[in-house]
């Protein structure tokens, strides 16, 4: 969490739903982290693909929300909502490579055309005569 600043974090904690009684009922150890993409280190590309690859985890506000609920532990489910935002980040951070387009050559054109041809007439042969 070294690149992550600690002032565009949010912390919330809830309660996690399902089978575990009455320890389960009284504490909430479910976490839900909020990352503020305007108050983070990142640059305008990197805040974008961010944004983009959040999908519908991103807000309205430009927050970030994630959520952890996997451990009975609530700081075992605070590890593991910053490793899922550090992934997210990393992977943000990766430029994707741009797709150069290229035409088809000659030969291929040709090639198809010639494959085109060839079903064509053999499609053409099965017909019946017309007499």
């Amino acid at each position: 969490m070294a690149d992550i600043p600690e002032a565009a974090l949010s912390w919330a904690y809830l309660r996690a739903g399902g089978p575990g009684g009455q320890h389960q009922n009284k504490t909430e150890t479910a976490v839900q982290l909020r990352y503020t993409v305007s108050l983070g280190n990142l640059s305008p590309e990197v805040a974008e693909r961010l944004k983009k690859l959040a999908g519908k985890r991103l807000t309205g506000s430009g927050e970030i929300v994630i959520e952890s609920r996997e451990y009975r532990s609530r700081l075992m489910n605070m590890h593991a909502a910053v490793r899922k935002l550090e992934e997210l980040v990393a992977q943000a951070v990766v430029e994707p490579k741009r797709r150069k387009p290229v035409r088809p050559t000659r030969a291929s054109r040709e090639k198809r055309l010639a494959a085109k041809k060839q079903q064509s007439e053999k499609k053409a042969g099965r017909r019946k005569p017309i007499v």
